[in-house]
């Protein structure tokens, strides 16, 4: 086909949302997916399909319905995931697991999935959705902060991997972004009250920011910017706040970043 074929995770909402929108109905044929896409409400150039990248069944079926249609896979963003928002000792280690389950192994599932497509045509791209808290973690976002540090070693071994059949892999790295992670964010069934006061205070402080946040357009526009490079670089970080954090955690002492980070979300 003359368009590039780009499937997009989780666009029910938010960031996927908005990358599905700025890509759909122009230059790229762009497949959206959600485990509900009926309800999902994206631009009306996006083509919808079921999808849960928690399992192999529904991820070989997703890419076999791509390729029936098209041919080919160009470009695969993987954006689906979710917070689990509490302590980590209040959270169960099945709780841990299907927090991994969704934000980690979901996008390892998709990308093996899609590479033998890739390898064969000799081309491809692959978007990982990261995040700041993958580089700064976040306090009562312990797990979900766990999930997006890992996704930075995995993309970049896959980056190396991959190249020689080129095969490009990026992070785009937004800071707090005004999606609905906080609203659609899973509590531990259990609840440690010791933990109370800095629990909510961190928590109004989250939802405090990203209330303030760019809006997800901002990421979309980061995603383009990777897709329009013919040498896309491996990480893309968006807003002020995700460059001026990193910039900080490079030049301060450790002790005084920690201070820092506690300060920002009310832990003192």
């Amino acid at each position: 086909m003359d368009k590039e074929i780009v499937l997009i995770t989780g666009v029910s909402s938010g960031i996927g949302k908005a990358v599905a929108r700025r890509l759909g109905g122009g230059e790229f044929v762009v497949f959206g997916t959600s485990r509900d896409p009926v309800g999902s409400g994206v631009h009306p150039g996006v083509i919808l399909l079921p999808l849960d990248v928690r399992s192999d069944d529904s991820v070989n079926a997703c890419i076999q319905a791509v390729l029936d249609r098209t041919g080919q896979l160009d470009v695969l963003i993987n954006n689906a995931g979710y917070a689990l928002a509490g302590a980590i000792e209040e959270a169960s280690l099945e709780e841990a697991k299907e927090q991994f389950e969704t934000n980690f192994f979901g996008i390892a599932r998709m990308v093996k999935a899609v590479l033998p497509v890739m390898r064969r045509q000799g081309k491809g791209r692959i978007i990982n959705i990261g995040s700041l808290a993958g580089l700064s973690p976040v306090p009562f976002l312990g797990f979900y902060s766990a999930g997006k540090h890992a996704l930075e070693g995995y993309s970049e071994a896959l980056r190396q991997e991959v190249k020689p059949f080129n095969i490009h892999v990026s992070l785009v790295e937004p800071g707090f972004i005004r999606t609905g992670l906080g609203k659609n964010s899973r509590n531990p069934v259990a609840s440690i009250g010791e933990y109370d006061p800095w629990r909510g205070r961190a928590l109004d402080s989250i939802a405090r920011y990203i209330d303030d946040a760019p809006e997800p357009a901002s990421v979309a526009e980061c995603v383009v910017r990777v897709l329009e490079s013919e040498t896309p670089k491996t990480r893309y970080k968006v807003g002020k706040e995700a460059t001026r954090v990193i910039r900080l955690r490079r030049l301060l002492p450790e002790s005084l970043f920690e201070k820092l980070i506690r300060a920002h979300f009310r832990m003192d």
